[in-house]
């Protein structure tokens, strides 16, 4: 460990990663990941539950999904390494505390991709019915694998240019609904979207805050910049503002809008509540209602070739975990090689589940529910445990300098209390899953122990 407080690590031949990405490379996984119109395919949901408020939903959400942002600062600079939360954890909080940091997280960054390949299968189903969506799902997964087995360098650029495929879809959806509103003015109550509708009674906070629990799925994916930290040239300062960047701006793109759908949203909150039918087209619905069905399918276009390579930056987030896990004896040894800085094996490893997990569910009627119900409680265990490292390294341990109490420990237990209350919010089946994920961990973990220590300790 270095003088600086800074962990570090012993480099080894054939196990490093190459360092080849900018800080627009780490924006651009982050905004792929997430997906600029991440809403579309919830607004109706949040509207439901948020009584009409679902403007405001997103702002508070982009505000809770902050702590957890600034903590991933904090810590990609402290631990610059691939493996992400359980790079931070081993360091901060153990050995143990890393491992379960490292297994919750793969529940998200293994089912993530899954859910978005998914998506792509049934968007490209609907515009072209002759072919099968598990065929299209699986043809996503091999088309994208590609790309990453070529190199991260590569896929980020391919991905740049869907990023700027979707930004330009979104930027006509904004400059429509403008139109539209001025020329025929609004459905509903110009500050509706901020203060709810009213057909569902007055403001509710309660009703605001149980939607965040929802809305804060539309952001999992900003955390995979920090996977890339030994990938970045120029140093872990670049990961860090890339993590603060993509957050604020996906905040920026949702509340704008979720903002304006709301505005040409015919059906009412109450009617959207009494209707769960309706709440998956609620987007575009409106869209078409109001815009035109052109507008409709250039969205649903857009959302297809998106999702598709929003899983292609989570199976290259979860290349490098795996990778990192595998590096330091967690994980079979084989996922920690690397061909000319390219971890190989461990994305192949990453895309063979994901494609069993898509294909299994885009063969089934439930199968989304099944994906969507779980893929939220590894994500918000692991960020849990990234906020305790924040408070274990800088506050206990105290190894990083004088502790700055509002930056070390308030922001910090804050994030875990938010993170901790929407695990609290999740459905019952998503809780037994994550228990039985996080028991089968423990035991993994027992079974590790008389091993030799990884290398470095």
């Amino acid at each position: 460990m270095s003088d600086t407080g800074t962990a570090t690590r012993n480099p080894e031949a054939g196990r490093d990663l190459r360092r080849s990405l900018g800080f627009r490379d780490l924006v651009v996984y982050g905004l792929l990941f997430i997906a600029p119109m991440a809403p579309v395919g919830v607004f109706g949901t949040l509207d439901a539950k948020s009584h009409g408020a679902v403007a405001l939903v997103y702002v508070v959400a982009t505000v809770a999904m902050a702590f957890t942002a600034f903590s991933y600062a904090q810590m990609v600079r402290v631990v610059p390494q691939a493996g992400s939360v359980f790079a931070y954890a081993r360091v901060a909080l153990g050995k143990e505390a890393g491992f379960v940091a490292g297994w919750m997280a793969m529940l998200d960054y293994l089912l993530i991709p899954a859910v978005a390949y998914l998506f792509s299968g049934i968007a490209m189903n609907a515009l072209v019915p002759e072919v099968s969506r598990w065929v299209w799902t699986a043809l996503a997964v091999v088309v994208t694998t590609l790309l990453n087995l070529w190199g991260v360098r590569a896929a980020a650029r391919v991905g740049f240019l869907v990023l700027a495929m979707e930004i330009v879809v979104l930027l006509v959806f904004l400059v429509s609904a403008v139109v539209v509103l001025a020329r025929d003015g609004a459905e509903r109550g110009w500050l509706s979207p901020l203060s709810g509708d009213g057909t569902q009674g007055s403001f509710a906070l309660s009703a605001v805050i149980g939607a965040v629990s929802v809305a804060v799925l539309s952001y999992l994916g900003f955390d995979a910049i920090a996977t890339f930290a030994e990938e970045v040239t120029g140093g872990s300062e670049k990961v860090a503002r890339a993590v603060l960047f993509c957050l604020a701006l996906a905040g920026v793109l949702f509340v704008a809008q979720s903002y304006l759908v709301a505005l040409l949203e015919p059906t009412t909150s109450a009617q959207l509540a009494a209707e769960p039918g309706k709440q998956g087209s609620a987007f575009y619905d409106a869209v078409d209602t109001s815009v035109g069905g052109w507008l409709h399918d250039l969205v649903a276009v857009s959302k297809a070739i998106g999702a598709a390579f929003a899983a292609l930056a989570g199976q290259a987030a979860a290349g490098r975990l795996l990778f990192a896990m595998g590096r330091e004896r967690r994980l079979p040894r084989a996922l920690s090689k690397t061909d000319s800085g390219v971890p190989r094996v461990a994305l192949l490893c990453a895309a063979v589940i994901t494609l069993v997990a898509a294909v299994w569910a885009a063969r089934r009627d439930d199968g989304m529910d099944h994906l969507v119900s779980v893929v939220d409680i590894g994500a918000l265990t692991a960020f849990t445990l990234l906020h305790a490292s924040v408070v274990g390294w800088f506050a206990v341990r105290r190894a990083g300098g004088p502790v700055v109490w509002w930056r070390h420990v308030l922001v910090p237990v804050a994030g875990a209390a938010i993170t901790v209350a929407v695990i609290v919010e999740a459905s019952g089946a998503a809780q037994v899953v994550g228990a039985v994920w996080f028991v089968v961990g423990l035991a993994v973990l027992v079974a590790q122990r008389g091993q030799a220590g990884p290398p470095g300790d």
